[in-house]
Protein backbone atom coordinates (compact mmCIF):
# COMPACT_ATOMS: atom_id res chain seq x y z
CA UNK A 1 0.00 0.00 0.00
CA UNK A 2 1.34 3.50 -0.92
CA UNK A 3 2.13 5.60 2.01
CA UNK A 4 1.44 9.49 1.74
CA UNK A 5 2.82 11.60 4.57
CA UNK A 6 -0.99 13.24 5.60
CA UNK A 7 -1.62 10.08 5.96
CA UNK A 8 1.19 9.29 9.00
CA UNK A 9 1.12 13.24 10.31
CA UNK A 10 -3.15 12.03 10.71
CA UNK A 11 -2.15 8.72 12.01
CA UNK A 12 -0.47 9.92 14.74
CA UNK A 13 -2.53 13.08 15.33
CA UNK A 14 -5.50 10.92 16.72
CA UNK A 15 -3.19 8.40 18.67
CA UNK A 16 -2.42 5.64 16.28
CA UNK A 17 0.44 3.59 16.32
CA UNK A 18 2.69 4.16 13.35
CA UNK A 19 3.24 1.16 11.03
CA UNK A 20 6.76 0.24 10.57
CA UNK A 21 6.53 1.31 7.35
CA UNK A 22 5.08 4.57 7.75
CA UNK A 23 8.16 5.05 9.84
CA UNK A 24 10.46 4.27 7.22
CA UNK A 25 8.99 6.10 4.77
CA UNK A 26 8.90 9.35 7.00
CA UNK A 27 12.49 9.27 8.14
CA UNK A 28 13.57 8.13 4.66
CA UNK A 29 11.37 11.00 2.98
CA UNK A 30 12.52 13.81 5.27
CA UNK A 31 16.52 13.01 5.33
CA UNK A 32 16.20 12.77 1.54
CA UNK A 33 13.98 15.95 1.50
CA UNK A 34 11.02 14.61 -0.15
CA UNK A 35 9.39 15.79 3.08
CA UNK A 36 8.62 19.40 3.79
CA UNK A 37 9.76 20.85 7.09
CA UNK A 38 6.21 22.12 8.08
CA UNK A 39 4.94 18.74 7.53
CA UNK A 40 7.73 16.66 9.61
CA UNK A 41 6.94 19.23 12.39
CA UNK A 42 3.53 18.30 12.12
CA UNK A 43 4.25 14.96 12.86
CA UNK A 44 6.71 15.50 15.48
CA UNK A 45 4.38 17.39 17.52
CA UNK A 46 1.96 14.84 17.45
CA UNK A 47 4.38 12.28 19.06
CA UNK A 48 5.19 15.02 21.63
CA UNK A 49 1.47 14.88 22.37
CA UNK A 50 0.56 11.26 21.73
CA UNK A 51 3.75 9.48 22.37
CA UNK A 52 5.02 5.86 20.79
CA UNK A 53 4.97 2.38 21.97
CA UNK A 54 7.67 0.04 22.33
CA UNK A 55 7.60 -1.20 18.53
CA UNK A 56 7.53 2.51 16.85
CA UNK A 57 10.40 3.38 19.37
CA UNK A 58 12.23 0.25 18.06
CA UNK A 59 11.67 1.20 14.52
CA UNK A 60 12.28 4.60 14.84
CA UNK A 61 15.69 4.43 16.46
CA UNK A 62 16.69 1.19 13.93
CA UNK A 63 16.02 3.59 11.03
CA UNK A 64 17.84 6.17 12.50
CA UNK A 65 21.00 4.06 12.73
CA UNK A 66 20.42 2.11 9.46
CA UNK A 67 20.49 5.88 7.62
CA UNK A 68 24.76 6.31 8.27
CA UNK A 69 27.77 4.06 9.03
CA UNK A 70 28.43 2.36 12.42
CA UNK A 71 31.73 2.81 13.81
CA UNK A 72 33.66 -0.36 13.88
CA UNK A 73 35.33 -1.21 17.29
CA UNK A 74 36.01 -4.62 16.92
CA UNK A 75 39.54 -4.21 16.56
CA UNK A 76 40.80 -2.37 19.38
CA UNK A 77 42.44 -4.45 21.80
CA UNK A 78 40.35 -3.14 24.85
CA UNK A 79 36.89 -3.66 25.79
CA UNK A 80 34.47 0.10 24.81
CA UNK A 81 32.81 1.31 26.98
CA UNK A 82 30.95 4.64 27.06
CA UNK A 83 28.96 7.31 28.96
CA UNK A 84 26.32 9.91 28.12
CA UNK A 85 25.18 12.93 30.40
CA UNK A 86 22.10 14.48 29.80
CA UNK A 87 23.44 17.59 30.23
CA UNK A 88 23.55 20.36 33.34
CA UNK A 89 25.60 23.26 34.62
CA UNK A 90 29.24 22.42 35.39
CA UNK A 91 29.16 19.35 34.12
CA UNK A 92 32.97 18.26 33.02
CA UNK A 93 32.96 14.71 34.19
CA UNK A 94 33.78 13.62 30.35
CA UNK A 95 37.03 15.47 30.57
CA UNK A 96 37.64 13.17 33.80
CA UNK A 97 36.43 10.19 33.38
CA UNK A 98 37.63 8.86 29.96
CA UNK A 99 41.27 9.53 31.01
CA UNK A 100 40.33 7.42 34.19
CA UNK A 101 38.88 4.86 32.71
CA UNK A 102 41.63 4.59 30.10
CA UNK A 103 43.90 4.33 33.05
CA UNK A 104 42.37 1.51 34.43
CA UNK A 105 42.77 -0.73 30.90
CA UNK A 106 39.18 0.08 29.22
CA UNK A 107 38.96 2.13 26.08
CA UNK A 108 36.62 5.22 25.63
CA UNK A 109 36.00 6.32 22.24
CA UNK A 110 33.31 9.19 23.40
CA UNK A 111 31.66 10.66 20.20
CA UNK A 112 30.99 13.99 21.89
CA UNK A 113 28.70 17.40 21.72
CA UNK A 114 28.35 20.77 21.68
CA UNK A 115 26.22 22.59 23.80
CA UNK A 116 23.10 24.71 23.71
CA UNK A 117 21.43 26.96 26.06
CA UNK A 118 22.07 26.42 29.71
CA UNK A 119 23.80 23.23 29.54
CA UNK A 120 27.51 23.03 28.06
CA UNK A 121 29.00 20.93 25.62
CA UNK A 122 32.01 19.04 25.74
CA UNK A 123 33.65 19.62 22.42
CA UNK A 124 33.17 23.15 23.59
CA UNK A 125 34.97 23.30 26.54
CA UNK A 126 37.85 20.71 24.89
CA UNK A 127 38.23 23.48 22.16
CA UNK A 128 39.31 26.00 24.75
CA UNK A 129 42.19 24.35 24.51
CA UNK A 130 44.82 25.47 22.17
CA UNK A 131 45.11 23.47 18.67
CA UNK A 132 42.57 21.24 20.03
CA UNK A 133 40.97 19.34 17.50
CA UNK A 134 37.09 18.11 17.40
CA UNK A 135 36.73 16.50 14.30
CA UNK A 136 39.26 13.61 13.23
CA UNK A 137 38.88 11.36 10.70
CA UNK A 138 37.35 7.39 11.89
CA UNK A 139 41.45 5.64 11.04
CA UNK A 140 42.44 8.22 13.13
CA UNK A 141 39.71 8.39 15.97
CA UNK A 142 40.22 4.63 16.26
CA UNK A 143 44.13 4.80 16.25
CA UNK A 144 44.55 7.19 19.23
CA UNK A 145 41.60 5.08 21.25
CA UNK A 146 44.01 1.96 20.24
CA UNK A 147 47.21 4.04 21.28
CA UNK A 148 45.41 6.00 24.57
CA UNK A 149 42.57 4.48 25.42
CA UNK A 150 40.22 7.45 25.00
CA UNK A 151 39.35 10.20 22.75
CA UNK A 152 36.62 12.60 22.58
CA UNK A 153 35.06 13.71 19.35
CA UNK A 154 32.37 15.01 17.33
CA UNK A 155 30.12 12.88 15.33
CA UNK A 156 30.72 11.78 11.98
CA UNK A 157 28.40 13.33 9.09
CA UNK A 158 27.51 9.84 8.89
CA UNK A 159 27.04 8.78 11.58
CA UNK A 160 22.82 8.79 12.54
CA UNK A 161 22.26 11.11 10.02
CA UNK A 162 18.64 11.39 9.60
CA UNK A 163 19.17 12.40 13.74
CA UNK A 164 21.05 15.28 12.69
CA UNK A 165 18.15 16.86 10.74
CA UNK A 166 15.27 16.12 13.43
CA UNK A 167 17.17 17.35 16.12
CA UNK A 168 18.00 21.16 14.57
CA UNK A 169 14.30 20.75 13.58
CA UNK A 170 13.26 19.71 16.79
CA UNK A 171 15.15 22.56 18.72
CA UNK A 172 13.41 25.64 16.78
CA UNK A 173 9.85 23.82 16.89
CA UNK A 174 9.14 23.02 20.78
CA UNK A 175 9.57 19.31 20.06
CA UNK A 176 12.43 18.42 22.46
CA UNK A 177 10.98 17.57 25.05
CA UNK A 178 9.30 14.35 24.07
CA UNK A 179 11.19 10.93 25.83
CA UNK A 180 10.54 8.60 22.88
CA UNK A 181 12.24 11.32 20.20
CA UNK A 182 15.21 12.30 23.19
CA UNK A 183 15.41 8.62 23.84
CA UNK A 184 16.00 7.40 20.14
CA UNK A 185 18.47 10.79 19.24
CA UNK A 186 20.50 9.58 22.25
CA UNK A 187 20.51 5.98 21.59
CA UNK A 188 21.08 6.10 17.94
CA UNK A 189 24.09 7.72 17.63
CA UNK A 190 25.96 6.12 20.72
CA UNK A 191 24.66 1.97 19.23
CA UNK A 192 26.19 3.93 15.81
CA UNK A 193 29.45 4.54 17.19
CA UNK A 194 30.05 1.16 18.35
CA UNK A 195 29.99 0.65 21.90
CA UNK A 196 28.87 -2.14 23.36
CA UNK A 197 28.65 -0.93 27.21
CA UNK A 198 27.04 2.16 27.95
CA UNK A 199 26.44 4.27 31.27
CA UNK A 200 23.98 7.12 31.27
CA UNK A 201 24.12 10.00 33.62
CA UNK A 202 20.55 11.38 33.70
CA UNK A 203 20.32 14.36 35.16
CA UNK A 204 17.56 15.88 37.77
CA UNK A 205 17.40 18.72 39.33
CA UNK A 206 16.90 22.79 38.10
CA UNK A 207 19.60 22.73 36.37
CA UNK A 208 18.72 18.92 34.24
CA UNK A 209 17.01 18.94 31.14
CA UNK A 210 14.56 16.99 32.28
CA UNK A 211 14.10 18.42 36.27
CA UNK A 212 11.07 15.99 37.20
CA UNK A 213 12.43 12.64 39.07
CA UNK A 214 9.53 10.57 37.46
CA UNK A 215 10.28 12.04 33.83
CA UNK A 216 13.93 11.52 34.24
CA UNK A 217 13.39 7.77 35.39
CA UNK A 218 11.28 6.85 32.79
CA UNK A 219 13.79 8.23 30.17
CA UNK A 220 16.21 6.45 31.92
CA UNK A 221 14.57 3.07 31.31
CA UNK A 222 13.39 4.06 27.89
CA UNK A 223 17.51 4.38 26.67
CA UNK A 224 18.55 1.57 28.87
CA UNK A 225 15.54 -0.89 26.95
CA UNK A 226 16.76 0.59 23.56
CA UNK A 227 20.55 0.14 24.38
CA UNK A 228 19.74 -3.65 25.68
CA UNK A 229 17.39 -4.65 22.95
CA UNK A 230 20.55 -3.57 20.46
CA UNK A 231 22.84 -5.74 22.26
CA UNK A 232 24.78 -2.88 24.36
CA UNK A 233 24.72 -3.37 28.35
CA UNK A 234 23.42 -0.07 29.05
CA UNK A 235 23.03 1.16 32.91
CA UNK A 236 21.51 4.60 33.79
CA UNK A 237 22.32 6.64 37.55
CA UNK A 238 19.99 9.57 38.06
CA UNK A 239 22.29 12.29 39.53
CA UNK A 240 21.67 15.40 41.48
CA UNK A 241 22.04 18.80 39.35
CA UNK A 242 20.02 21.26 41.48
CA UNK A 243 23.45 22.86 42.35
CA UNK A 244 26.26 22.96 39.76
CA UNK A 245 28.40 20.17 39.87
CA UNK A 246 32.24 21.37 40.83
CA UNK A 247 32.28 25.09 41.31
CA UNK A 248 33.35 26.03 37.49
CA UNK A 249 30.90 26.31 34.87
CA UNK A 250 32.20 28.17 31.66
CA UNK A 251 34.43 26.20 29.26
CA UNK A 252 38.17 27.57 29.95
CA UNK A 253 37.40 27.21 33.60
CA UNK A 254 35.80 23.81 33.29
CA UNK A 255 39.04 22.44 31.98
CA UNK A 256 40.78 23.76 34.86
CA UNK A 257 38.90 22.66 37.13
CA UNK A 258 39.58 19.35 35.39
CA UNK A 259 42.76 19.36 35.48
CA UNK A 260 42.77 20.29 39.33
CA UNK A 261 40.47 17.07 39.89
CA UNK A 262 43.17 14.64 37.39
CA UNK A 263 45.41 16.00 39.30
CA UNK A 264 44.31 14.76 42.76
CA UNK A 265 42.54 17.23 44.00
CA UNK A 266 39.13 19.70 43.27
CA UNK A 267 35.82 19.51 44.63
CA UNK A 268 34.26 16.74 46.40
CA UNK A 269 30.74 16.16 44.45
CA UNK A 270 32.52 16.15 41.09
CA UNK A 271 34.66 13.47 42.24
CA UNK A 272 31.97 11.62 44.07
CA UNK A 273 29.80 11.65 40.77
CA UNK A 274 32.58 10.90 38.57
CA UNK A 275 33.94 7.84 40.90
CA UNK A 276 30.32 6.07 41.16
CA UNK A 277 30.03 6.45 36.95
CA UNK A 278 32.99 5.10 36.36
CA UNK A 279 32.84 2.01 38.96
CA UNK A 280 29.54 1.42 36.85
CA UNK A 281 31.49 1.77 33.68
CA UNK A 282 34.12 -0.47 34.57
CA UNK A 283 31.91 -2.93 35.95
CA UNK A 284 30.15 -3.30 32.84
CA UNK A 285 33.18 -3.95 30.64
CA UNK A 286 34.10 -6.67 33.54
CA UNK A 287 37.24 -4.49 34.91
CA UNK A 288 38.42 -4.88 38.50
CA UNK A 289 40.17 -1.98 39.25
CA UNK A 290 39.68 1.24 41.50
CA UNK A 291 39.35 4.52 39.00
CA UNK A 292 40.25 6.76 42.36
CA UNK A 293 43.90 5.02 42.43
CA UNK A 294 44.47 6.92 38.85
CA UNK A 295 43.95 10.68 40.57
CA UNK A 296 45.89 9.80 43.16
CA UNK A 297 48.75 7.70 41.16
CA UNK A 298 48.60 10.41 38.25
CA UNK A 299 47.86 7.93 35.56
CA UNK A 300 44.66 9.78 34.82
CA UNK A 301 46.46 12.91 34.24
CA UNK A 302 49.01 11.82 31.85
CA UNK A 303 46.15 9.72 29.60
CA UNK A 304 44.65 13.36 29.34
CA UNK A 305 47.93 14.77 28.42
CA UNK A 306 48.67 12.45 26.15
CA UNK A 307 45.14 12.08 24.27
CA UNK A 308 45.26 16.02 24.06
CA UNK A 309 48.48 15.67 22.09
CA UNK A 310 47.38 13.23 20.17
CA UNK A 311 44.44 15.22 19.41
CA UNK A 312 46.84 18.30 18.71
CA UNK A 313 46.02 20.52 21.86
CA UNK A 314 48.70 22.00 23.68
CA UNK A 315 48.16 22.68 27.09
CA UNK A 316 51.51 24.36 27.54
CA UNK A 317 49.35 27.25 26.05
CA UNK A 318 47.28 29.46 28.42
CA UNK A 319 43.92 29.13 27.99
CA UNK A 320 41.55 32.15 27.84
CA UNK A 321 41.04 34.10 30.81
CA UNK A 322 38.27 36.90 31.25
CA UNK A 323 39.09 40.86 30.97
CA UNK A 324 37.04 40.99 34.00
CA UNK A 325 34.78 39.90 36.69
CA UNK A 326 31.68 40.62 38.63
CA UNK A 327 31.44 39.47 42.20
CA UNK A 328 28.04 38.71 43.55
CA UNK A 329 27.92 38.65 47.51
CA UNK A 330 26.01 37.22 50.40
CA UNK A 331 23.61 39.74 51.27
CA UNK A 332 23.15 38.32 54.41
CA UNK A 333 25.37 35.86 56.74
CA UNK A 334 24.05 32.11 57.30
CA UNK A 335 24.31 29.11 55.53
CA UNK A 336 23.89 28.58 51.79
CA UNK A 337 20.55 26.59 51.25
CA UNK A 338 20.30 26.53 47.67
CA UNK A 339 22.68 27.90 44.66
CA UNK A 340 20.22 27.44 41.94
CA UNK A 341 21.98 25.35 38.99
CA UNK A 342 19.66 26.62 36.06
CA UNK A 343 19.86 30.58 36.85
CA UNK A 344 23.49 29.66 36.85
CA UNK A 345 24.13 28.00 33.72
CA UNK A 346 21.35 30.97 31.99
CA UNK A 347 23.66 33.35 33.65
CA UNK A 348 26.97 31.53 31.92
CA UNK A 349 25.06 31.20 28.83
CA UNK A 350 23.90 35.08 28.77
CA UNK A 351 27.70 35.69 29.27
CA UNK A 352 28.73 34.22 26.11
CA UNK A 353 29.45 30.71 26.99
CA UNK A 354 26.78 29.21 25.50
CA UNK A 355 24.41 29.51 22.40
CA UNK A 356 21.14 29.81 21.22
CA UNK A 357 21.83 28.06 18.12
CA UNK A 358 24.04 25.60 16.85
CA UNK A 359 26.04 27.71 14.76
CA UNK A 360 26.66 30.39 16.90
CA UNK A 361 30.40 30.95 18.16
CA UNK A 362 31.01 30.82 22.23
CA UNK A 363 33.44 32.32 24.69
CA UNK A 364 35.96 30.54 25.63
CA UNK A 365 36.82 32.32 28.66
CA UNK A 366 33.39 33.27 30.24
CA UNK A 367 31.60 31.84 32.99
CA UNK A 368 30.33 31.62 36.26
CA UNK A 369 32.32 30.16 39.41
CA UNK A 370 30.55 28.87 41.84
CA UNK A 371 32.46 29.86 45.40
CA UNK A 372 30.04 28.88 48.31
CA UNK A 373 28.12 25.60 47.51
CA UNK A 374 25.06 24.53 49.68
CA UNK A 375 25.63 23.71 53.14
CA UNK A 376 28.60 26.55 53.18
CA UNK A 377 28.39 29.22 55.79
CA UNK A 378 29.16 32.79 54.67
CA UNK A 379 29.33 36.22 56.22
CA UNK A 380 27.29 38.56 54.75
CA UNK A 381 29.13 40.24 51.88
CA UNK A 382 31.61 37.34 51.13
CA UNK A 383 31.93 36.11 47.61
CA UNK A 384 29.08 33.76 46.51
CA UNK A 385 29.41 33.62 42.52
CA UNK A 386 32.48 35.00 40.53
CA UNK A 387 31.36 36.60 36.96
CA UNK A 388 34.04 35.84 33.78
CA UNK A 389 33.21 38.31 31.58
CA UNK A 390 35.08 39.46 28.31
CA UNK A 391 31.67 41.30 26.79
CA UNK A 392 30.74 43.89 29.39
CA UNK A 393 27.44 44.64 27.38
CA UNK A 394 25.97 41.03 28.75
CA UNK A 395 26.62 42.00 32.26
CA UNK A 396 23.30 43.10 32.76
CA UNK A 397 21.53 39.83 31.44
CA UNK A 398 23.55 37.86 32.92
CA UNK A 399 22.95 39.44 36.47
CA UNK A 400 19.36 39.36 35.71
CA UNK A 401 18.81 35.68 35.21
CA UNK A 402 20.61 35.45 38.82
CA UNK A 403 17.63 37.03 40.76
CA UNK A 404 16.71 34.85 43.50
CA UNK A 405 19.08 31.95 42.70
CA UNK A 406 21.13 31.85 46.21
CA UNK A 407 18.93 31.76 48.88
CA UNK A 408 20.94 31.59 52.57
CA UNK A 409 19.12 31.02 55.87
CA UNK A 410 19.55 29.87 59.08
CA UNK A 411 20.31 26.20 59.62
CA UNK A 412 21.68 23.81 56.88
CA UNK A 413 19.60 22.41 53.79
CA UNK A 414 18.80 18.68 53.91
CA UNK A 415 21.29 17.51 51.99
CA UNK A 416 20.32 16.03 48.37
CA UNK A 417 22.23 12.47 47.61
CA UNK A 418 24.31 13.01 44.67
CA UNK A 419 23.47 9.68 43.19
CA UNK A 420 19.76 9.41 43.40
CA UNK A 421 18.92 5.89 41.71
CA UNK A 422 20.51 3.03 39.90
CA UNK A 423 18.44 2.23 36.84
CA UNK A 424 18.30 -0.68 34.30
CA UNK A 425 15.72 -1.44 31.83
CA UNK A 426 13.65 -3.56 33.90
CA UNK A 427 14.77 -2.71 37.54
CA UNK A 428 15.06 1.14 39.67
CA UNK A 429 17.54 0.83 42.58
CA UNK A 430 17.35 3.50 45.13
Amino acid sequence: MATDILDVICTKRDGGALSDEQIEFFLAGYEADTIADEQASALLMAIVFRGMNERELATWTQCMIDSGSRVDLSGLSRPTVDKHSTGGVGDKVSLIIAPMIAACGAAMPQVAGRGLGHTGGTLDKLEAISGFRSQLPNDEFLAIVERVGCVMAGPADDLAPADRRLYALRDVTGTVESIPLISSSIMSKKVASGTKALVLDVKIGSGAFLPEIDRARLLARTMCGIGESQGVRTVALLTDMDAPLGHAAGNAVEVAESLEVLAGRGPRDLIDVTLALAKEMLDLVGIDADPAATLSDGSALRTFEAMVDAQGGDLSVPMATASSRHLVTAPRSGVVQRVDARAVGVCTWRLGAGRTQKEDDVSMSAGVMTLAKPGDEVVAGDTVLELHIDDPSRLDGALAALEDAVVIGDTPPVPRPLVAERITADSVIT
